[in-house]
């Protein structure tokens, strides 16, 4: 059953790895903000994780399931859209793993790289309707940009939320206003701008 004091959740999710793919010990963090909508109220949360050794790929399976999972525990099945600007999450999850799952976990050219990691996300993500939409990176998306920098810092100090926590992006967004940036943003038409072309799409 839906929880139907919640119009929606709104995820917009972010991962970091401290050089990627090189030699060495690369820590990395994820990070989201959630926007849960009751009627006409939006409260916002972060999120974030860290790992001391990983990959952007690991963090973004591992952002999206904590996360789904913390979502679900707090607001039970609600809808949900996740945005996030990593087309390996957003791709694997809506188009590749359905087809890996009916080969008995298998991709045409071999074994599924972070296996047991994407086996999790289908059975977090199944618990609820969750709508994926993948968004560029570094691109000017404000929502995308405050993710970022959150994974980053989570990377860098390898601190972890314990949780959903009051978000800071009020705060991250004046001051960003402050240097010229985001001016004509606003963060409450934005989210609700995604939940009627949700809706539409229904």
């Amino acid at each position: 059953m839906f929880d139907k004091t919640i119009d929606r959740a709104v995820i917009h999710a972010d991962e970091s790895c401290l050089g990627n793919g090189m030699e060495g010990t690369n820590p990395g963090g994820a990070a989201s903000l959630v926007e849960i909508l009751r009627a006409e109220e939006i409260s916002r949360y972060d999120l974030y994780i860290s790992a001391p050794d990983t990959t952007n790929n690991r963090m973004a399976l591992s952002g999206a399931i904590a996360t789904i999972a913390l979502v679900t525990e707090r607001c039970g099945r609600v809808p949900l859209i996740f945005v996030s600007d990593s087309q390996y999450l957003v791709k694997g999850i809506s188009q590749w793993a359905p087809g890996w799952r009916a080969r008995g976990w298998r991709r045409k050219g071999g074994r599924v790289e972070n296996l047991e990691m994407w086996k999790r996300l289908v059975v977090v993500s199944s618990k609820q309707q969750v709508t994926w939409i993948w968004v560029p990176g570094h691109a000017g998306h404000a929502k995308n940009e405050y993710a970022n920098d959150l994974a980053i810092r989570a990377a860098t100090e390898q601190s972890i939320s314990e949780g959903l926590i009051e978000s800071g992006f009020d705060e991250w967004l004046l001051s960003r206003r402050s240097r010229g940036l985001f001016a004509d943003y606003d963060p409450d038409r934005n989210t609700r701008e995604l939940g009627a072309a949700l809706e539409q799409k229904q």
